[in-house]
């Protein structure tokens, strides 16, 4: 199949990134990885000793940060529906994080305790029309705000991906409904000509 105008821009500006040859020298498996990394030195997130659950995972860049960041005395659970090979520390969930057999899992995994962190890299299958797309990643946000609220601690934090756009006022307003503090960062690694932004939340309100 030939490819489009578009898909050979993208497949240039891929191969040029200097964050995509960044992840390739150092062992990564997305360029995403130094986004999180970025952000955890910055907001001190993931500190040792941790427990972490990295939603929507897959191919697991910001778990292999995760697991380096929270040490051998911290645990981090990658969830995704598609398949992760394995990383070495990490325990690898693949199903739909909202379905109660793998939130018993997540529970299982987790020693009956919360998450200290919950990471959200969700995105949906992208359709290119623009007020569907930004939609279905305002869901996938909401999705990601209801499990902190049954498996973060209080005194956790949440970090997600959303998208300016006509929906990113409306999730502003509900992470804030839910977190105390909620503030958005545009790491340097974001491409600036992407709408992904993300929000840091922390202190789950509980009343």
């Amino acid at each position: 199949m030939a490819r489009t105008k578009s898909s050979k821009q993208w497949l240039q500006r891929h191969v040029k990134d200097p964050y995509v040859r960044k992840a390739r020298a150092e062992g990564y498996r997305s360029r995403a990885a130094f986004k999180l990394i970025e952000i955890a030195a910055r907001d001190r997130l993931l500190i040792p000793g941790a427990k972490v659950v990295d939603l929507g995972a897959a191919p697991g860049g910001w778990s292999q940060v995760a697991v380096q960041k929270v040490g051998p005395g911290g645990k981090v659970i990658a969830v995704d529906l598609l398949e992760i090979a394995p990383i070495s520390a990490v325990t690898v969930l693949v199903g739909d994080f909202r379905q109660p057999a793998v939130q018993a899992q997540l529970a299982a995994a987790l020693g009956g305790q919360k998450a200290d962190v919950v990471l959200s890299d969700l995105s949906p299958n992208i359709s290119g029309i623009a007020s569907a797309d930004q939609a279905r990643a305002a869901e996938l946000v909401r999705m990601a705000i209801e499990f902190c609220r049954s498996q973060l601690k209080p005194s956790g934090a949440f970090l997600v991906k959303v998208f300016q756009g006509d929906e990113f006022s409306g999730v502003l307003r509900e992470m804030k409904r839910v977190f105390r503090a909620v503030r958005t960062i545009k790491p340097s690694a974001s491409r600036d000509q992407s709408r992904e932004t993300y929000l840091l939340a922390r202190g789950l309100k509980t009343a």
